[in-house]
């Protein structure tokens, strides 16, 4: 991360793009350790800095001037008005992470006497029960994209892939061409800590790509584009904030009023293979989870569904009373 530049230069939403000046050393040295000791991947990284810049500030104009200054009741107030600000505690988590690495970190070298996050308690994760698509709301997503343009062929091969195969938008925004087999119908993806994973790509994620590799990515590639499978207008390997800016809009044009995100469509893969009778730990491997439990989740989603659907429409179930 080494440079100012490299650390200050991005503006999520309203965060501030720089950290204050006796600040700024400190998160520059621990985001260069952390991606180059550590191995933790460009996005985590990235994460990390947006969250300190963040805090960093909060701190400031609560009259600290530098990490050396910071105390547990002012992390305290930090956190405490992020949670009134509506953030989820996955987030609340995260920012809390990154907080605790730095600290540690600091202490480690030398810049801190005292880990001010020592004494601070994580928020309890709640049980995060995520939105599906219904079949019929996926079939006029997965039509919306016009495919008598390029454009609109790549999109459509996207949203086949993201949903018939389970992808993350980071996974789908960096596959390769010729990590694809079309002809077997599998795709090698690499996924959170660079970690292998091979997945199935159903038959209309690959007509789909076929007809996006014939007539659509031809007419996109440019001197210097390299061998992603997804290029934006300019040649280059589509970000994943396209990938989101694009969900957005194509729901928007489906009709679909649920608040769809590139996650969605992984959410509706996985409940969409359980409602089906598939094995938990098939659907764990395809979607890459460490832990089965996170895959579970799924399984009382559809559970839910279930009961819901019996309470409105089984004649029994209601109360005459």
């Amino acid at each position: 991360m080494g440079s100012k530049t490299e650390v200050t230069g991005r503006k999520r939403g309203d965060e501030p793009l720089a950290p204050p000046t006796g600040y700024e050393p400190d998160i520059s040295a621990f985001l260069a350790w952390v991606q180059l000791e550590r191995g933790l991947s460009k996005n985590t990284v990235e994460s990390y800095e947006a969250d300190l810049i963040q805090c960093s500030c909060f701190l400031n104009q609560h009259g600290s001037s530098s990490w050396q200054s910071v105390t547990l009741d002012l992390v305290s107030a930090w956190i405490s008005s992020l949670t009134l600000d509506g953030y989820a505690i996955a987030s609340l988590a995260r920012k809390l992470s990154a907080i605790r690495m730095l600290a540690r970190y600091l202490v480690a070298e030398g810049r801190l006497e005292n880990d001010f996050t020592e004494l601070l308690s994580n928020p309890k994760k709640g049980r995060f029960l995520p939105h599906a698509l219904n079949i019929e709301e996926i079939e006029r997503f997965l039509s919306a994209p016009d495919l008598n343009t390029p454009l609109g062929k790549r999109d459509r091969a996207i949203f086949e892939l993201m949903y018939g195969s389970g992808l993350r938008v980071s996974e789908v925004s960096s596959v390769l061409v010729n990590a694809v087999d079309l002809d077997d119908g599998f795709a090698r993806i690499f996924g959170k800590g660079a970690k292998e994973r091979i997945v199935p790509v159903g038959q209309q994620a690959v007509l789909a790509i076929k007809n996006y590799l014939h007539g659509g990515r031809p007419q996109l590639v440019k001197d210097g584009s390299g061998g992603e499978l997804f290029l934006s207008k300019r040649g280059t390997p589509i970000s994943r904030k396209m990938v989101w800016v694009l969900v957005k809009e194509y729901a928007r044009r489906a009709g679909i009023e649920k608040n769809l995100t590139p996650h969605g469509l992984r959410h509706s893969f996985a409940t969409h293979l359980l409602m089906g009778g598939a094995d938990v730990r098939a659907v764990q491997e395809m979607l890459g989870h460490a832990d089965v439990g996170t895959t579970q989740i799924y399984t009382h989603v559809e559970s839910q569904r279930l009961m819901e659907e019996h309470a409105n429409f089984h004649p029994l179930s209601q109360d005459d009373a």
